[in-house]
């Protein structure tokens, strides 16, 4: 019998050791939905041996910081060209989860020159640098350069996968992504749209990744002014990432986020305060002081505290 529990916590025990606490739940064995996500989970945290295996874990669970000092000295370790290219795309995908966008490009390009003196020109490993890079570039507004990344990846994709891969979906996402950022939002829809469309044929129906592509749904109405479809798509993004992740990761964070947002728009001052205070509280524990994102929530913590004055 295989015993499946949820992952609460994760925390060092002390300065001086590399021993961590990790708080654990018991599942019920008869959780069919989760024994799904979990059996799609160990496929998509799979590597080439046990350390990739755990990176890559650590990725998923939001541990950006151990996962950063995992591949830099696997990449320390390594002679084989093929595992440093890897390793480059692994630090730059985390440095941009950690905001530093600048450091993300460098390390992805590293990763790309390797790649581009080993492969063939349409070898799918280029889609995951070109995709990496885009996300930065999209990060810092360069909407022009994240496009010509992203269709580069999906033009790969297309040629190299089934019509209905989950990684079609990812980059039908991304791509939604940068037309969110130029405003285009009748074209965002429709790869919002696509994305779902593969995700809820092919994904277990708690899958983070629906979550990402009902998040995403619920920012088009939100700029388009719909701000009760923009509610429910972000509360069904809530509930699954709430079933799924830990109690501290990261996505959470995004999800209460966007619900104070559409809150404070909806002028309901005090959901959205309390929305706003659980991301602030996530975003410290887990990402670095002065990451944008912790400075973005607590400016608006203040502006809603200004708004609700002005209206009582």
């Amino acid at each position: 019998m295989h015993t499946v529990f949820r992952v609460g916590t994760i925390k060092q025990m002390g300065n001086k050791n590399q021993l961590y606490q990790v708080e654990l739940q018991l599942t019920s064995d008869d959780d069919q939905q989760l024994r799904l996500l979990t059996d799609r989970i160990r496929e998509e945290a799979d590597g080439d041996n046990e350390w990739e295996r755990l990176g890559n874990l650590l990725l998923k669970i939001g541990q950006f910081n151990k996962a950063e000092e995992l591949y830099n000295t696997l990449l320390e370790q390594t002679s084989d060209e093929s595992e440093k290219a890897f390793y480059y795309n692994q630090l730059g995908d985390i440095h941009c989860k950690q905001g530093d966008y600048e450091k993300a490009i460098w390390y992805c390009e590293q990763g790309l020159r390797i790649k581009q003196k080993t492969l063939l020109p349409n070898h799918p490993d280029f889609a995951t640098s070109y995709n990496n890079i885009a996300s930065a570039y999209d990060k810092i507004g360069e909407c022009s350069q994240a496009l010509s990344f992203y269709e580069k990846a999906l033009e790969i994709l297309q040629k190299t996968l089934p019509k209905n891969h989950p990684y079609l979906a990812t980059s039908y996402n991304n791509i939604g992504n940068v037309y969110i950022s130029m405003e285009e939002y009748s074209k965002a829809l429709s790869f919002y749209q696509k994305a779902l469309d593969i995700r809820q044929e092919t994904l277990p129906s708690n899958h983070p990744d629906l979550a990402t592509s009902y998040n995403n749904l619920g920012g088009v109405y939100y700029n388009m002014g719909e701000y009760s479809k923009a509610l429910s798509f972000h509360e069904k993004a809530l509930e699954i990432k709430q079933e799924t992740l830990p109690a501290n990761h990261p996505s959470l964070a995004t999800s209460y986020n966007n619900i104070g947002w559409i809150y404070r728009n909806m002028k309901d001052y005090s959901k959205a305060l309390s929305n706003y205070e659980h991301a602030l509280n996530i975003r410290q524990r887990t990402l670095p002081s002065d990451h944008p994102h912790i400075k973005d929530v607590k400016e608006s913590i203040e502006l809603v505290k200004e708004e609700t004055i002005k209206n009582t």
